[in-house]
């Protein structure tokens, strides 16, 4: 027993040296006791609950004479400090923190906390809250000049860690090309390296990648996790939106290395800019992209509460790294943001113009159009034409002399009148179509077998049978008093069931039906979509069918743009359709404008009508009475209805009016995207109580956290969003530059000097290199917020380029890889992992931009969440070079991701996300072997090595290699690959169905001069690669 006891001791005194020693000397607030405090304490003694009245996190409440008389923290004397009694107690009833919320305080926390109090309570401001220290960085470095190495070597130095030699160049380029490009080197790309000699050859690789086009792809694609960019709208129908160029504007942005400081205030307030620029106000779709919905049942004022939240939350977690989420429905539980701090954050997005129920639209306003050049180009010619048009028609207007005849003395005659639609040929330019067999004409010269002209329509029908137009003739106008009639032969032998007559307006809206009207399938029966004008006509002879248009609610002066001949089984000729009229022009809509103008009083419908006079015309001439009014009317009527127009004002009409179409035809077809405006009135905010959209509190102006810099005010002038993009960006601001550049080394070694890149709060980590980042968040504001001379400046430091082979040693005392021993190696993402497959097959299109593509997923992906009436109800592939862009500009639905994107840990898009997991699963595998897209690539790199790779089998396999891992293999790498092709190549020669089914596998076509059964069997050697974890590893 003794012994034992000795054993134990021996075993815990290295820690209770460590204790011991650590106690001896001063206790840091800020790495030591903050974190004690925050995770046991904090939760009921802080910003959010003080319970009993204490507040432990500053100085003030944490002395502040408590109920009880006592004082919870006496600096100097921990004897008497109600807080060292209470965490010493066994009695449950005293002891803090309390039984029930199952948190014990170790010997070594309660004596952290004892002598911090003898050492007189220092309490310090948050780290990240602090101004940022420029720490001086000696000359005469070891590292070569960089200070990056300056500060981690010397900590290495001091923890006693081998520190890694440089990388070979091999596998140098290929963690550089995926780190600026997200692509894998080509091969005459590694072999150049390889061969430059120079001492600056890394240098000048890493100055071309960062100019290639590929790296704004890489950055952009890291951003938009943050910035929640998505296709859809996210909830309910999650219909497409599009804003897709605001995802390319932050591409250029990348490629253009627009500074920081410009990429944070367009983004929050490009559109308040002096003399905004499109591309400044397509910078504003980043307070867009949150989630939105029109789903019944919801609440338009809670859904513009919920955005504003979501946009001020964002925007807090994206700049300053705090979880200011946390702050809706009560002050902030560990930071010192408080409910009503936040709502006068939220109080700057509370005004914006897009309401809550948007329609889960394509473009739901406000939306800023984005022309081409070309396109510019032509809509200033129309724009340059349109005015000399107008004043044409104005003086072909001012030319007519007419006189209404509805009251002139004597009156005109009364006239019949008969129009031909149909007589051996349809309407001029009519687009002619048929249902059933194709359109054809039965000629004859036997008396009576065609009506009238020298042929008749005629057509054999089983079910529906139809001949008709609606579009490309010009419409035909009813006049008053108008019948419309066809004539019809059926035979006797073979008679259809019922006929009809339909008429085109804006739609097949007019039915009249001879015969069986209860089979015909469109329109309500008794209404005009369905009139039945009589029994079936008699057989074997010509017989006129008519009505009045009137009956099929076809009034005086409705235009029709198409007409149908239709019947339902059997055999029938059709011919001479057309329609007479008695002409009695003080009635004639076309010939009198106060016939017309009393007509239009009555119509329930004038669509037709433009805008800017519907109102008057519906009122009709008794209620129009000033002049200039009717002379609005008048025009109308003159310019488009009056059936005896002179030519000049015929031309003139018809240019202006081909004119504006093709201007408005070309607007229309303009693509537009998202972006943020104000509302012209500020909406009030106020703290909403719990966070409950009903519940407004105190009204609360525009402004910032007190625990932060102030924003200037200037007297009389209302704060702005492009006050509060400033303020972020500002030299005082403690956190922007901090959170900024934490994010841009997570972004290259894998995990930030922060690790909690996405809270820079009190119960976020503390960094594991606090010089280094304060050095950081300088530089790269000194250097101008120049973002690719800061990355420039991680990737030529030693810590970047170091070998990442692990030791024992090092994968035991740092498995993280948190001090930098060696080179930074991790899995690949997503997008990363899709597009090094399709790059390495050849098949990777180098298209930039535009809308999203819908590559291989399976057909029935959206179904199971897709909603009928949805516009992404249903997935359906792309085709052609679509199935091979970057997985940046696949089409990314959120509710059903792109399959490949969620395996391998990739954000949804429906909030903020600083930095994705990292998970490793059997599914991942089963992906990687069985995608159609990885296996199309396989088939398409075996191709390239057949052509490609030499003409033996160990060229071959050397060529594959080095093509996937820009490295030569090792002999037995070599060897297993060569016993794999070997039994790949027996096994197809035998089962040649096999070999075609694998090499058929995608669009692209495999060639046709080498053997299906040799290009599967280096298909699955190729395969084999493309899934070694070293292909999906960054090393």
């Amino acid at each position: 027993m003794r012994v034992l006891i000795a054993v134990v001791v021996l075993c815990l005194m290295p820690e209770i040296r460590v204790h011991g020693a650590e106690l001896e000397k001063a206790i840091g607030y800020d790495r030591q006791i903050r974190p004690l405090l925050s995770n046991n304490c904090i939760s009921c003694h802080g910003p959010g609950k003080q319970e009993a009245g204490l507040r432990l996190d500053g100085l003030e409440g944490s002395q502040r004479v408590l109920d009880s008389g006592s004082r919870a923290i006496v600096p100097g004397d921990p004897g008497t400090s109600e807080l060292i009694r209470r965490i010493s107690s066994t009695d449950p009833d005293v002891v803090m923190p309390p039984p029930h919320s199952n948190k014990i305080l170790k010997e070594r926390q309660k004596d952290l906390l004892r002598q911090w109090i003898s050492q007189g309570a220092t309490y310090e401001k948050h780290w990240s809250f602090r101004p940022i220290v420029k720490n001086e960085i000696p000359a005469d470095t070891v590292s070569g000049g960089n200070p990056i190495d300056f500060f981690l070597e010397s900590r290495l130095r001091a923890e006693g860690l081998a520190i890694n030699p440089p990388a070979d160049r091999p596998t140098l380029i290929r963690r550089l090309s995926f780190a600026l490009t997200g692509l894998p080197p080509t091969l005459a790309e590694v072999d150049a390296f390889i061969g430059d000699t120079s001492p600056d050859a890394y240098e000048k690789l890493v100055d071309r990648l960062l100019g290639t086009l590929h790296f704004g792809e890489e950055m952009a694609r890291h951003w938009l996790d943050v910035a929640r960019y998505a296709d859809t709208h996210g909830l309910h129908l999650d219909n497409e939106r599009q804003m897709w160029a605001y995802r390319d504007w932050v591409v250029k942005a990348f490629n253009d290395n627009l500074s920081f400081d410009k990429f944070t205030v367009e983004q929050i307030a490009g559109d308040l800019l002096p003399n905004a620029t499109r591309d400044q106000k397509v910078a504003t779709g980043f307070s867009r992209c949150n989630v939105t919905t029109s789903e019944g049942g919801s609440i338009n004022e809670e859904l513009v509460f919920r955005y504003a939240v979501d946009r001020t939350a964002t925007m807090i977690q994206a700049w300053m790294g705090l979880t200011g989420q946390c702050a809706v429905c009560h002050d902030h539980k560990f930071d010192p943001l408080s409910a009503r701090e936040f709502y006068s954050l939220y109080a700057f997005f509370n005004s914006a113009a897009d309401p809550g129920f948007d329609g889960n639209s394509l473009l739901t306003a406000p939306t800023l159009k984005l022309p081409l050049a070309p396109q510019e180009m032509q809509l200033s010619e129309l724009d340059a034409q349109l005015p000399i048009l107008r004043k044409t028609l104005d003086e072909a207007v001012a030319a007519v002399e007419y006189k209404d005849p509805a009251t002139v003395e004597p009156k005109p005659e009364i006239v019949r009148i008969e129009t031909i639609w149909l007589d051996d040929e349809f309407p001029p330019a009519a687009a002619v179509q048929s249902a059933g067999a194709l359109i054809a004409w039965f000629s004859s010269a036997n008396v009576g077998e065609v009506l009238s002209g020298q042929r008749s329509l005629e057509r054999t029908a089983a079910g529906i049978g139809q001949d008709f137009y609606q579009s490309g003739s010009e419409p035909i106008e009813i006049p008053a008093g108008a019948e419309i009639f066809a004539h019809i032969w059926i035979d006797p032998v073979s008679p259809p069931k019922s006929v009809m007559l339909q008429f085109h307006t804006d739609g097949w809206k007019h039915r009249a039906v001879w015969g069986d009207s209860d089979i015909i399938p469109w329109g309500t029966p008794g209404t005009v979509e369905r009139v039945v004008a009589g029994p079936l006509p008699e057989a074997g002879k010509w017989v006129k069918l008519s009505i009045a248009a009137d009956k099929v609610g076809l009034p005086a002066g409705t235009k029709i743009t198409g007409f149908a001949l239709t019947q339902f089984d059997g055999h029938v000729r059709w011919d001479l359709v057309g329609l007479t009229a008695s002409d009695d022009p003080t009635t004639n809509v076309s010939r009198s404008f106060s016939a017309w103008w009393k007509s239009q009083v009555v119509r329930k419908d004038h669509n037709d009508i433009p805008e800017p006079i519907r109102g008057l015309v519906k009122e009709g001439p008794e209620k129009t009475t000033k002049p200039e009014d009717v002379d609005r009317v008048r025009r109308h009527w003159l310019e488009n209805i009056w059936n005896q127009r002179p030519d000049a004002l015929k031309n003139a009409t018809r240019e202006l009016t081909n004119t504006q179409k093709s201007r408005n035809d070309l607007d229309s077809s303009i693509i537009s995207t998202f972006v943020f405006n104000d509302l012209p009135t500020l909406r009030d905010s106020f703290v909403m109580l719990r966070g409950a959209y009903t519940k407004p509190g105190e009204k609360v102006d525009r402004g910032t956290p007190a625990f932060l810099p102030a924003l200037p005010i200037v007297e009389g002038v209302p704060l702005s969003r492009l006050e509060l993009a400033n303020w972020l960006m500002s030299p005082e601001h403690p956190l922007t530059a901090r959170v900024a550049a934490n994010r841009l080394w997570q972004q290259f070694f894998g995990i930030g000097l922060v690790k909690t890149s996405d809270d820079f709060g009190s119960q976020g980590e503390d960094p594991s290199h606090a010089e280094l980042l304060e050095w950081l968040a300088i530089f790269y504001r000194e250097i101008g917020w120049d973002t690719k001379k800061f990355v420039r400046q991680l990737v030529l430091s030693n810590a970047f380029k170091r070998s990442g082979v692990v030791s024992e040693d090092q994968l035991l005392r740092d498995p993280e890889n948190r001090l930098y021993s060696r080179g930074p190696r991790f899995r690949l993402d997503a997008e990363q992992i899709r597009d090094n497959a399709i790059a390495l097959s050849g098949l990777l299109s180098k298209t930039m931009g535009g809308r999203g593509v819908r590559p291989y997923q399976p057909d029935n992906i959206w179904e199971p969440v897709g909603f009928a009436g949805s516009n992404t109800q249903t997935y359906k592939r792309d085709t052609g070079e679509s199935l091979y862009r970057r997985s940046l500009y696949v089409f990314l639905k959120r509710t059903a991701p792109p399959p490949f994107m969620v395996n391998f840990d990739g954000s949804n898009r429906e909030q903020f996300c600083s930095g994705r997991e990292r998970s490793n699963t059997p599914l991942q595998s089963l992906q990687l072997l069985n995608d159609v897209q990885h296996v199309e690539a396989a088939r398409a790199l075996a191709a390239q090595t057949l052509a490609l790779g030499g003409s033996d089998t160990a060229s071959r396999i050397t060529w594959a290699f080095r093509t996937v891992l820009s490295r030569i293999p090792e002999a037995d790498e070599s060897t297993m690959i060569a016993e794999q092709l070997a039994l790949h190549l027996a096994r197809y020669a035998v089962d040649q169905e096999s070999a075609t089914k694998l090499i058929s596998i995608g669009e692209s076509k495999p060639p046709t001069d080498v053997p299906p059964g040799e290009l599967a069997a280096w298909t699955l050697v190729t395969n084999m690669l493309l899934n070694l974890d070293e292909t999906l590893t960054r090393n």
